[in-house]
């Protein structure tokens, strides 16, 4: 019989901390440490973590506000004062680090500053710059890439537009599009990033 190697809380942050934006971080590291090392023995780390997990998901969708920040902040003191093992404290401790930074305050105004956060970034295809090659609609493994690719000696092609509803922000279209015509769009901004 193989045995599992445990996880370890060290171990969760360390992939963590190779997630850029802070908010993705804090949820990846509690969704991890909810579904590994946490014993469930004293109630401030059992339910602090997964309380946090749910106000972290809600930001990260762009649901979040003011009172989920506080509520975090709340939590996280408690489970670093009541939680029973050093690692409901790491945890508490890794939170409140991660609180400090600006990209929780950003994200509650509408703007992930790393513009990793799907809820927050949207794929466009800029008309005038594509050619109609296609590249990026084969290349879309999610079938979010709606158009036709030309033809010779044909018109009345439908150009290529990225479907929102389909599309993940994964970037694989942005990475082939051989004339830069598929650009980040800041949702709330509508505005163009820069990258």
């Amino acid at each position: 019989m193989i045995e599992k190697k445990a996880l370890k809380v060290e171990d969760i942050r360390t992939d963590a901390d190779a997630i850029q934006c802070s908010v993705e971080r804090a949820l990846y590291y509690v969704t991890k440490f909810l579904s590994g090392p946490m014993c469930g023995k004293c109630f401030p780390c059992s339910m602090g973590s997964y309380e946090a997990k749910i106000l972290l998901r809600n930001i990260v969708e762009g649901k979040g506000s003011e009172n989920d920040l506080l509520r975090l902040k709340r939590i996280a003191g408690e489970m670093s004062e009541s939680s029973m093992c050093k690692k409901g404290k790491d945890t508490a401790r890794f939170l409140l680090e991660w609180l400090d930074s600006d990209a929780f305050q950003s994200h509650i105004e509408g703007i992930c500053p790393e513009r990793t956060c799907a809820a927050f970034i949207e794929y466009r295809i800029i008309p005038d710059k594509c050619t109609l090659c296609g590249i990026c609609k084969d290349v879309c493994k999610y079938n979010a890439i709606h158009g036709e690719k030309a033809k010779p000696f044909l018109s009345g092609y439908h150009p290529f537009e990225i479907r929102q509803t389909k599309c993940v922000k994964c970037g694989d279209c942005i990475n082939v599009c051989p004339e830069n015509a598929i650009i980040l769009i800041d949702v709330k901004s509508r505005q163009p990033v820069h990258v």
